[in-house]
C-alpha cells in the first residue's frame, strides 16, 4: 500500500509517516483490556473486538484515518478472581495512554480518537483524552465501539441486561472468529440487584458501583450469552463501524480554533500544572 492508502499506523516507514502527517488522517487509538469473559470466550474479547472495528474503518476510509495498535491492557483489579486477567493501575494507564497521544500531537497529527471497548477504561481514557487537548495543541476525543451500535442492537436484542460476555459481545465475537468461542460453554448470570445499586453498575442504576466479581459470580459472565448469534453480531458490526465512521469525519472536519483571552492584566504565562 502507498502511504495515501495505508490505514496501519506501524506499517508505515518515517518518511511515509511525513507524507500521512501532510494528509492530516485522524489517528484512532483502540483500548481494551485482557480479562476474563465467562468460560465461552477468550480473555483478549475487549481488545479483539475494539480493534477489529477500527481496522474495518480503516479499511473503508485508508484515506482518512491511521489505526494505532492497541492497548490491550486495562483497569481490572475487580477481575482478579478469574486467572489469566492482567490489571493495570489507572495513574499508569493514564500516564502510558498519554504518552501515545502526545507522540502523536508532537508528529503533528492534529486530530486523535480513542476508541475504547473495556467499560472500566472509560474515565481513565476520558482523562487521557482531556489532558492531550490541556497539554497539545492537537484534540483528543474519546468514543466507545458499542455505544454507535446500540441503537441497531436495540432492534434485534432478546435480553435485558447488557454488561459483559453477554449477548451483545458474544454475538460480535461469534461473527467475527466463531472458531474461537466455546460453544458449548455459553451461558447467563446476573448481579446483585437493589433498588439504586447493583453489583456491576448497569445504566439503569443511578448509583455507580463495581463490586470484586468474586464476590458475586463463580461464572464471570453478566447478561444472557444463550442469546447470541452471528446474525446478530453483523449487525452489531455493521452498524459500530459506520457509526465510527460517521464519527471521523466529524472529528476530522471539526474547527482547532484560536483561543481568545480575556484577561485585563498580564498573566504569570511561566506557570505550568
Amino acid at each position: 500500500m502507498s502511504p495515501a492508502t495505508e490505514y496501519r499506523y506501524n506499517r508505515l516507514t518515517w518518511e511515509d509517516m511525513n507524507k500521512v502527517i501532510a494528509m492530516q488522517k485522524v489517528v484512532l487509538l483502540p483500548t481494551g483490556s485482557t480479562e476474563q469473559h465467562g468460560p465461552h470466550l477468550p480473555l483478549d474479547v475487549d481488545t479483539f473486538l475494539t480493534e477489529s472495528v477500527c481496522l474495518e474503518v480503516g479499511r473503508r476510509a485508508s484515506d482518512r484515518v491511521l489505526i494505532l495498535p492497541p492497548v490491550a491492557y486495562g483497569l481490572n483489579l475487580h477481575h482478579m478472581d478469574f486467572p489469566g486477567t492482567i490489571h493495570i493501575e489507572p495513574d499508569v494507564f493514564i500516564a502510558f495512554g498519554l504518552n501515545i497521544t502526545k507522540s502523536v500531537a508532537y508528529h503533528g497529527f492534529t486530530k486523535i480518537l480513542i476508541v475504547n471497548g473495556h467499560g472500566s477504561n472509560g474515565p481513565l481514557v476520558d482523562l487521557i483524552a482531556r489532558k492531550t487537548v490541556l497539554e497539545t495543541d492537537s484534540l483528543c476525543g474519546t468514543v466507545s465501539y458499542f455505544s454507535l451500535a446500540m441503537e441497531a442492537f436495540q432492534k434485534i436484542r432478546d435480553t435485558s441486561v447488557i454488561a459483559h460476555a453477554d449477548e451483545f459481545e458474544t454475538s460480535l465475537y461469534l461473527h467475527l472468529a466463531p472458531e474461537r468461542v466455546r460453544k458449548d460453554k455459553i451461558g447467563k448470570g446476573d448481579d446483585v440487584m437493589g433498588k439504586y445499586v447493583s453489583s456491576d453498575s448497569t445504566s439503569n442504576y443511578p448509583v455507580r458501583f463495581h463490586d470484586i466479581w468474586g464476590r458475586w459470580t463463580q461464572v464471570g459472565v453478566h447478561g444472557d450469552a444463550t442469546a447470541a448469534t452471528a446474525e446478530k453480531g453483523k449487525i452489531i458490526f455493521e452498524a459500530a463501524v459506520s457509526g465510527l465512521m460517521d464519527v471521523v469525519d466529524e472529528w476530522r472536519n471539526w474547527p482547532v480554533a484560536e483561543r481568545s483571552d480575556q484577561h485585563a492584566r498580564p498573566v504569570q504565562s511561566q506557570i505550568r500544572w
